[in-house]
């Protein structure tokens, strides 16, 4: 099954260079697939040492924000379904997944890299908690000879210094959610005026300028919602549950609000929940997990918007293995998807593929 995956992108890769010079549309485009590939560079690996061979084998150290969130997790079962298909070629292969305790921890994540590179991995597949602070650090194992992959969050600085970015396009999800919250309150209310507000997480992380910024501009020129607030988590369910219960007393008029990652928006909607709001206010939330799909079965939150996180683990340590071990040049960016999910489709094949 993974392996007609890894064919499929091949193919929208080939479709995606067919369709190049296409006008973008207006609106903003849901990916309703399980990957969508598009390949804006191509960079060519120079500063990859000789690849590994088959049997001496190696390690590919997979590095997350944090392992205590169901995202990363499915993360982490895509990565260990990659090793398990490719110890088949190379026994010794092994991949590892480390996190730190929150994604606020940023020097964590930055010792957790430095330890990879002290241990000579082979690759690092990396998810950086922040643009900025892990350039260091990538460009430390650059310079060991080590290619990294970035998942998830864009880091910033020279595009030379990792080998590929897996990720969804966080701008176009975070339009498709504003989108989706806009007409949701035009359907509740009549117009599109009132207040909302936005439950943030880590701010300064790549995701989320990403998707947040996406949301607000989209917001801010088509419609006239006001934004009254835009509180950050921290990716903590119990911190986004009391900020949220703080925005709904402070804003009894509230007509929407939008939870931007899986943490956040289970907080925000069990604040809901407990203020007996739901169904009454416009929630829009991120992610796709089981509490997350319950309270869309419920009415709590209107609809979710669901990336692949299977496939950043997935793909993103079959691109260190072709790196690393065969020695092969990689597209650059791998659009890995998203897909809005609400009542009519959350028990379609579509969006099974990517609920976790």
């Amino acid at each position: 099954m993974k392996r007609k995956m890894f064919a499929l992108v091949s193919l929208f890769v080939a479709i995606a260079l067919v369709l190049a010079g296409c006008a973008t549309p207006a609106e903003p485009q849901v990916i309703e697939k399980t990957v969508e590939v598009e390949v804006t560079k191509v960079v060519q690996v120079t500063a990859v040492p000789e690849p590994a061979t088959e049997e001496e084998g190696g390690e590919i150290a997979v590095i997350v924000k944090t392992g205590n969130s169901s995202f990363w997790q499915n993360v982490q079962t895509g990565a260990m379904d990659a090793q398990n298909e490719l110890q088949e070629q190379t026994p010794k292969l092994s991949v590892t997944f480390l996190g730190a305790q929150s994604e606020s921890n940023i020097n964590e994540q930055i010792n957790i890299v430095e330890s990879a590179i002290d241990r000579g991995v082979k690759a690092i597949v990396l998810a950086p908690s922040d643009v900025n602070a892990l350039i260091p650090a990538v460009e430390k194992a650059k310079a060991a000879g080590i290619p990294v992959v970035i998942i998830d969050s864009l880091l910033e600085g020279p595009e030379d210094n990792y080998v590929s970015f897996l990720a969804t396009d966080n701008k176009a999800a975070g339009e498709a959610c504003a989108q989706r919250l806009i007409d949701d309150v035009k359907e509740a209310t009549g117009d599109d005026t009132g207040k909302i507000a936005v439950m943030s997480y880590v701010a300064g992380v790549g995701s989320e300028i990403g998707r947040v910024g996406g949301f607000k501009d989209y917001i801010e020129a088509n419609s006239n919602l006001e934004i009254v607030t835009t509180q950050y988590s921290n990716a903590d369910m119990p911190t986004a549950l009391n900020q949220t219960e703080n925005v709904l007393n402070a804003n009894p008029d509230l007509v929407g609000i939008f939870g931007a990652n899986e943490p956040t928006a289970i907080g925000m909607g069990r604040a809901i929940e407990q203020a007996g709001l739901a169904g009454k206010i416009v929630a829009i939330g991120f992610d796709g997990n089981s509490v997350l799909q319950e309270m869309v079965t419920n009415g709590t939150l209107q609809a979710i918007a669901v990336q692949s996180s299977y496939n950043m683990g997935y793909l993103g340590v079959l691109t260190a293995y072709q790196v690393a071990f065969a020695g092969e040049t990689v597209e650059h960016f791998v659009d890995t998807g998203f897909i809005m999910v609400d009542q009519d489709n959350i028990d379609t094949t579509e969006a099974k593929n990517v609920l976790y």
